[in-house]
């Protein structure tokens, strides 16, 4: 029991510490280490993983994996001469305490200082999103795959490249002031915002919701807005996006912590507080003089979703008129299969399926989960049960996430 203790704690550890640590470490020792901070890092995670499962979890697990990586870095430098100076054990020591008596904001701060320099403007976009989610977010290569629709082989020789290059362009953490902060804003906020949707829609794994990511990613955009140069409209936007989520995790799941659709969700565990929150920042995010983003976009249909009383009285054509703008404004293969939900409640699923079946044509859903899903609900709904469950069982094979699967065949079982 201690064993799974262990392997869980260290789990969540890596998912939502990995990126403080390894920012306060860059912070300290420079960008030139980074690789090395990375092995030091990950050393210590597989030692907690072995210690734990057979001794008591320290009271302050973050800072433990602190210590340790700061002293293995340490010996790690002095082996190979690149210390000009050595650190003795109490300085170590010091290094750990600091941890430990840090407030939440100055760790959230280093993160921020990270991302920040990982979006450096001598970097593609691609390397400085997939820096950020490496590093910051803890991405596999998988999930980091599937979040930016490319291939694992592609993610891991971008990352490679992109620490390369990071390493050549940038040497200190250091958050860039007016002009300079608000030209790296926008990637900024693509970070925080694919952040926070794997914690919301977790890829992989046996859980759906990972709430620590998201309020995680929630706190980082609050600090951004602390910043006079970083308030925009965007980035209200965002705000009110995470708030809508987040007000609906306590219905997303039952009380045996299995999935629960849109459509059977109880409505009264929606938290009033966070919606009130939400639409104040999406109120707030007047875009007068410039096109809505997708973030005001994907705002406003969850605004729908969290303020209908039930399922049934959801507005879906306001919804369906939202997806409609992001498509025109920018096409999205993911945003257009979304898009096959509202539709089919506006027009039918009848008239749904051949707008998904020309969809289909145009782009490659073959290992997409959701596509098969929501084409074997629209069979459901047309009563073609043998289409169903075929592309019902399409998609729990492609799914990666057990929880999804669990629900998917609880589907099959109803038919």
């Amino acid at each position: 029991m201690q064993n799974k203790k262990a392997t869980d704690t260290v789990e969540h550890l890596f998912r939502n510490e990995y990126g403080k640590v390894i920012a306060l470490l860059t912070s300290k020792y420079g960008v030139a280490y980074l690789e090395k901070i990375e092995d030091a890092i990950q050393d210590a995670f597989i030692k907690a993983m072995r210690l734990w499962a057979f001794k008591d979890i320290p009271d302050k697990p973050t800072a433990w994996l602190f210590r340790v990586a700061n002293n293995a870095l340490i010996d790690g430098l002095r082996r190979d001469k690149k210390m000009s100076y050595l650190e003795d054990s109490k300085t170590a020591e010091a290094a750990g305490s600091r941890v430990e008596l840090a407030t939440k904001d100055e760790l959230t701060d280093s993160q921020l200082k990270m991302i920040f320099a990982c979006c450096h403007p001598a970097l593609s976009e691609e390397h400085q999103l997939i820096l950020s989610l490496k590093l910051i977010g803890g991405f596999s290569n998988k999930e980091l795959a599937e979040a930016l629709l490319k291939k694992e082989e592609t993610v891991a020789k971008s990352f490679t490249r992109a620490k390369k290059k990071f390493k050549n362009k940038v040497q200190f953490l250091q958050i860039p002031i007016q002009m300079g902060l608000q030209s790296r804003l926008f990637v900024v906020l693509r970070v925080i915002y694919l952040l926070f949707s794997e914690g919301y829609a977790t890829t992989t794994g046996s859980q759906m919701v990972k709430q620590d990511i998201c309020y995680e990613s929630l706190r980082l955009a609050l600090l951004l807005r602390e910043n006079k140069y970083c308030r925009h409209p965007n980035l209200e936007a965002l705000i009110a996006l995470m708030c809508f989520h987040a007000a609906r995790f306590d219905s997303r799941l039952d009380e045996n912590g299995d999935l629960v659709s849109l459509e059977f969700h109880d409505r009264s565990k929606y938290s009033k507080e966070l919606i009130k929150i939400a639409e104040y920042h999406l109120e707030n995010s007047g875009t007068l003089d410039r096109l809505p983003s997708n973030y005001h976009l994907e705002a406003a249909v969850s605004y729908y979703h969290c303020s209908a009383k039930t399922f049934e009285k959801t507005d879906w054509k306001s919804i369906l008129y939202l997806y409609d703008l992001q498509l025109k404004q920018q096409f999205s293969p993911i945003a257009a299969l979304n898009r096959i939900v509202p539709y089919a409640k506006v027009y039918g699923a009848k008239k749904a399926l051949t707008v998904l079946e020309v969809l289909e044509e145009k782009t490659n859903f073959g290992s997409n989960s959701l596509f098969y899903a929501i084409k074997a609900d629209l069979f459901f709904q047309l009563e073609n049960d043998k289409a169903h469950q075929e592309h019902l069982q399409k998609a729990i094979r492609l799914s990666k996430n057990e929880l999804v699967k669990k629900h998917l065949r609880k589907k099959i079982r109803k038919v």
